[in-house]
């Protein structure tokens, strides 16, 4: 008997499924600010190659003793 009601307790007791839809959730975010932050940190540095190159094109390169 005492199985039994456990077992029926084990069942209706729901705290793991939520623990679980926590780590989904948390997997879920984590995922989307690595896709984010690769995606910004491309774009920024395709800015600085820019703007570097435009400041290497309008001054001389530096003299070579």
């Amino acid at each position: 008997m005492t199985l039994l009601r456990n077992l029926r307790r084990f069942a209706r007791d729901r705290s793991g499924a939520t623990v679980i839809e926590y780590g989904l959730i948390a997997a879920l975010l984590a995922t989307a600010i690595v896709g984010g932050a690769t995606t910004l940190g491309g774009s920024t540095n395709d800015s600085f190659t820019r703007v570097s190159d435009q400041v290497w094109g309008a001054s001389p390169p530096p003299a070579t003793p």
